[in-house]
Parts: C-alpha cells; structure tokens; sequence
C-alpha cells in the first residue's frame, strides 16, 4: 500500500490511556508521530512504541495545544518537508462518502487524496477532512474557503503561525484566506471525531473549566471582529463565522506544468469490503453487489 508523503503528527497530553488517533492509524498501518509533553513521554511509549514518539522541549505552557502545533511546523520544516499534517488525539476513524454512505476506510487513502489533490494546485494553504456529523445531506466533493478542523494538511511556506490560545484551527484558517491564499475541506473522506469536553485530557482541563467556553468565543471575535460573532448554539457559548466565510472567494490556480486534459480518473484501488456476516442496511447490500 502507498503511504502519505507528508509527514502526520498527533498532538497529546493527558490521553495516553485512551488516545483514540493514535488507536486507529496504527490499525490503519499508518506512518505517524505522537507529539507530547516530557513528563507523559514514558506513559506514550509504553502503549505506542518509542519509535512513534517525539517529545516537546517544554511543558504545562497552559497555552493549550498552540506551542506544540508551531514545534510540530518547525520541525516538518527542519526535516525539509514542503507541507505536513496535524492531526487532534480524539479521532475515531477515517470515513468515505460513498453514494451517500459514510463508510468507515483505510486512512492511508484519504491522506494520499488530499496530498494529490493538494498539489495539484499553487494557492492551497490548508487542506483536510470534514466531519462526519456534517456530510449529512447530498454534498460536493470539497468545499472551497471555509474552516478546517482537526486533521490540516497545511503549506510550510506559510508566513503564518498558530496563535493565540482558544479557536486556533479557526483563526489559521481565516488567515490564511484573508492573506489571499485557499483552504479545501474534503468530503470524499470524513472524520469521527469525538465532540469537544466529551473526554478527559487535551484541553479541556487547561481551558474550558468554568467560563472557559465564552473566552474562547470571545477571544476569536476580538482577534476577527468584522468576521466573527459570539452566540450560543447547542446550549453554550459559541463563536459564529457561518456566512462570513462566503465573502472569501479566492479561486484554485491549477498548476501549469500539469496535462489537465488527459488526467485519467483514479480510484486508488480502493474497493468495497463486506466486514462481518451481517449487513442490515438494504442499501448496504445493494453496494456491495452493485461493486
């Protein structure tokens, strides 16, 4: 099987016992590095392997996972890589949407797609997978110019930096567009991604204790007041961009030394596996037969 050519990190702290990303890109046989603080170094190998993990030089920062995302930019850089992945430690499983069917995949694939698809074009700042939960309704392949979330394939040459300490994948992302660059969003390939505070660990011991949910808010709509807004959905405090993110309209420029007419289409070999003796779902089945 072809690997992704970028280099994937998985920022973590506190979640050693339960490290959900990790879990499943080592099912998956995936190349990765965990990336974690000092005084949990011994807790990740003994479960991951030694040869998985990268240790921060610093730690207890209480700046969230900001300092360990821009080590994580650092050092693809030192290794002279042209983009790398960044991926949060409470993800699931790798989707594809497949005739309207969100069925689970080897993740190598979905990596693989994006880096192409990436490359194709010379303005992509960032790229990566939606949600699950959204690609609920029938949907194109990507979405051009919005938010990207937990797992971003992002440029090096980036004049930018993750900043802050609250909404980092959102602020990125609105500069990357504002400074005229694009961010894909794929929805061939999907994230199960665990809700935020729903686990222990990661920030949500550092940051969202008490009011920690309306400083978050409030802080993204300090740093991008013409563009975001504080409201409440699902019962808290939450930052609003929604529309604001049509009023980006930068277009992918193809590269030129690329024969675009004579591209032929490519699946990846990927195929539809039957798993278990039980498939409930009629429409399941017809898939299967149909491939």
């Amino acid at each position: 099987m072809n690997k992704p050519r970028y280099p994937i990190y998985v920022i973590s702290k506190g979640r050693y016992k339960n490290c959900l990303t990790a879990k499943f890109l080592v099912e998956d046989k995936v190349n990765f590095k965990l990336v974690v603080e000092p005084q949990e170094k011994i807790e990740y190998v003994a479960r991951f392997g030694e040869h998985r993990v990268l240790t921060l030089p610093f730690q207890n920062l209480g700046l969230g996972s900001i300092p360990a995302r821009n080590w994580c930019w650092e050092h693809s850089i030192k290794e002279g890589h042209k983009r790398h992945w960044i991926l949060d430690d409470n993800i699931r499983c790798v989707r594809r949407l497949h005739y309207g069917k969100r069925l689970k995949c080897n993740s190598n694939k979905a990596f693989i797609v994006t880096e192409d698809f990436t490359d194709r074009y010379t303005n992509i700042g960032i790229s990566g997978l939606n949600y699950t939960c959204f690609a609920i309704n029938v949907i194109p392949p990507f979405r051009l110019n919005n938010h990207v979330y937990s797992t971003l394939l992002i440029d090096n040459k980036l004049p930018y930096r993750w900043r802050g300490k609250y909404n980092e994948d959102t602020d990125l992302c609105l500069q990357v567009l504002s400074g005229g660059l694009c961010t894909v969003l794929m929805n061939v390939f999907l994230i199960d991604k665990m809700a935020t505070m729903t686990m222990k660990g990661g920030n949500a011991d550092e940051l969202y204790k008490g009011d920690g949910r309306l400083k978050m808010a409030r802080a993204l709509e300090q740093m991008w007041p013409r563009v975001v807004k504080t409201d409440r959905r699902f019962k808290r405090p939450q930052h609003i961009v929604a529309h604001q993110w049509k009023k980006f309209d930068t277009q992918l420029i193809r590269r030129d030394d690329i024969d675009w007419k004579n591209m032929k289409p490519n699946n990846y070999e990927m195929k539809l596996t039957q798993v278990g003796n039980q498939i409930k779902s009629k429409e399941i089945k017809d898939l299967i037969n149909k491939f």
